[in-house]
Order: C-alpha cells, then sequence, then structure tokens
C-alpha cells in the first residue's frame, strides 16, 4: 500500500508574557492616538452644532469608562479618580 506522506505546518510558538504585554501596550498607545483623532472630529461636530447636548453626553460615556479604566490600572477607587479630577479645576 501507498500511503502518502502528511506534512503539518509547524505550530507556532505562543508569545511569551513580555511579548504579549509589548504587544498589548502597543495597541493601546494604538487607541490612545486614535482617540485623540476621533476627540478632534468630535469637538469639531460640537462647534458647529454648539446646542447640541448629546455630544456632552457623548464625552460624559467616555469620562465615565476612561475613569474605570484609570482606576483599574491604578488600583484606586473610582471616587479618588473623580477628586483626582476635580481637584485640578
Amino acid at each position: 500500500m501507498n500511503a502518502k506522506k502528511r506534512t503539518t505546518k509547524p505550530a507556532s510558538p505562543e508569545p511569551t508574557a513580555p511579548e504579549a504585554y509589548a504587544q498589548r501596550r502597543s495597541d493601546i498607545a494604538r487607541l490612545l492616538d486614535v482617540l485623540d483623532m476621533e476627540l478632534t472630529k468630535h469637538a469639531e461636530g460640537a462647534k458647529a452644532d454648539p446646542t447640541n447636548w448629546g455630544r456632552v453626553g457623548d464625552l460624559g460615556h467616555v469620562r465615565g469608562d476612561l475613569i474605570n479604566v484609570v482606576a483599574f490600572l491604578s488600583g484606586m477607587e473610582t471616587e479618588e479618580v473623580e477628586r483626582f479630577l476635580n481637584e485640578a479645576e
């Protein structure tokens, strides 16, 4: 009997923790750049329609999400992050 030889592609190695960390950090930096660009576009829309409170609500939602992210990464409570923001005013 003539059996065909199977060729299998070698499995790619899983990334190491430092490699995965570096990739995710890079992804986050790119996302922050995109966020900055989107905020600029959003501000242009707000300027064109200054009575639209919906855009204020948009930013309130984004602000809340960012407060949660900062609280998560820093180990702070969201109230502490809010106090930090209020002190800057």
